[in-house]
């Protein structure tokens, strides 16, 4: 066999179509305004070794829109932090002053857990 032939082999069974199309594998998530959103802020510790995290959930923003929303905050509370799979989390507890500064952008915000 040559390689020309080995090149123009059909495909019997794909499962999952083109895997080279990451756009249609990628989340779709309608960027919605501020003010239709509904926003928790929690603090945890649970599977941090005893630190205090602030975990804010309930974005419906692309991941772009999310980092620069994230930068803001951390600099607002002048800590760390990151985001993970649609959820910010926050270094230390800061639930006070990010429904604060979230609801000054415009956001619904709760605060949910005790």
């Amino acid at each position: 066999m040559s390689s020309k032939q080995n090149k123009s082999k059909p495909i019997a069974y794909q499962e999952f179509g083109n895997a080279s199309n990451s756009e249609a594998l990628q989340r779709s998530v309608p960027d919605l305004p501020p003010q239709q959103q509904n926003i928790r802020v929690q603090a945890t510790r649970s599977g941090r070794k005893g630190k205090t995290v602030t975990m804010i959930t309930g974005f419906q923003h692309s991941p772009d829109t999310l980092n620069k929303l994230l930068k803001q905050l951390k600099s607002q509370c002048g800590s760390g932090g990151t985001m993970k799979e649609y959820t910010l989390e926050i270094q230390g507890d800061h639930r006070q002053k990010l429904v604060k500064v979230l609801g000054d952008l415009g956001y619904k915000v709760k605060i949910s857990g005790g």
